[in-house]
């Protein structure tokens, strides 16, 4: 079956301008959204405090789940909704942690049977302090961090032999990242002045196919958290390893693109850039696209039938398999060509 003519010619590069006003926008959106929710709502493995996933017998409120809280004197929850409506379950997240060897889950019980007036079982308990949700804040932050590091060096070595230039970029991040985790306790402002100083010293050095793929990667990672603020969900543990996920998702598909460009550059050297790097989408367009679909028809199994566990990892990778498919298209390579035309200039 012939999914994509082979010889179509779509003009993508004729509407990147369109296409990076469309990007500016959702990252608007996003930067209002993580003011307006006074950041992301963390999940107990990064906020710390308790999880408690209760199921039970027949329906109830989230008025009465409170109730009952409130009844054993936790007067601080959260509870929503978790996984299929039908199975009546629910997650109650607490800001503080509870002794395990106390009678709490015990009376915590009890007030749901009667508050609620049917039958509840206590299915999961997760507990996480305040200490080590930050020092999982951190570390989620530096894997992010260093895995588009180590992205941008492979591929400045790859497309453009320049393995001085992105080793001199890869001490200056490691040892400037060190220095000032040793004076700085604020990670998050640590790792967005790294990201800023990578995009000048990739600029400088001339790093053009490294700059394309780390502006489209910060795209897609950026996106991709601005919708879990926008709809308000909760980022956790499993949410991160989407995010590394999609990072390598997307890359892939960059990469792809950045080959073929590589190759017609050779075959038709005579052509305008702009030409060059259209060709090249349009002929990795069937990949591109069967790659997508075929991922998109996992992760929707995975969404529908995966069950509450796994139902933020699928979500989170949904929208970062669609907006990276989309970056590879119209961020990562429309940046080389704005770098040629500059170097035109």
């Amino acid at each position: 079956m012939q999914f994509i003519k082979p010889d179509i010619n779509l003009d993508f590069i004729g509407k990147r301008k369109i296409a990076f006003a469309f990007s500016i926008l959702l990252l608007i959106v996003t930067a209002v959204s993580l003011v307006m929710h006074n950041g992301l709502k963390l999940g107990v493995d990064f906020a710390g405090g308790t999880d408690i996933q209760v199921q039970f017998s027949g329906p109830v409120k989230i008025d009465s789940v409170k109730k009952a809280l409130l009844g054993v004197g936790i007067e601080i929850s959260t509870v929503q909704g978790f996984g299929d409506p039908s199975k009546n379950e629910f997650l109650v997240h607490m800001n503080e942690t509870i002794d395990p060897e106390s009678n709490i889950l015990e009376q915590l019980k009890s007030s749901f049977n009667n508050t609620t007036g049917v039958d509840s079982n206590i299915r999961r308990v997760d507990m996480v302090g305040p200490k080590v949700g930050a020092d999982l804040r951190e570390k989620a932050l530096y894997a992010m961090f260093y895995a588009l590091l180590f992205i941008t060096i492979y591929i400045s070595w790859r497309f453009e032999q320049k393995l001085i230039e992105s080793a001199i970029v890869a001490g200056v991040l490691f040892g400037g990242v060190y220095a000032m985790s040793l004076v700085t306790t604020s990670v998050p402002y640590l790792m967005g002045a790294a990201l800023v100083v990578s995009m000048v010293l990739f600029w400088k050095l001339e790093l053009k196919y490294a700059m394309g793929a780390i502006v489209a990667l910060i795209h897609d990672v950026t996106i991709t958290v601005g919708i879990f603020s926008l709809i308000d969900k909760e980022f956790s543990l499993p949410i991160v390893a989407a995010l590394l996920t999609i990072i390598g998702y997307s890359l892939n598909d960059t990469i792809i693109v950045y080959d073929r460009v590589r190759e017609n550059l050779y075959k038709h050297n005579r052509n305008e850039f702009g030409h060059i790097i259209n060709r090249s989408l349009n002929e990795t367009l069937s990949r591109t696209v069967l790659t997508s679909l075929t991922t998109m028809l996992v992760l929707g199994c995975l969404f529908v039938l995966g069950g509450g566990i796994i139902h933020d990892f699928s979500f989170a990778m949904i929208i970062g398999v669609l907006i990276g498919t989309y970056s590879s298209i119209f961020v990562a390579s429309p940046i080389l060509l704005a770098w040629q035309e500059k170097n035109n200039k």
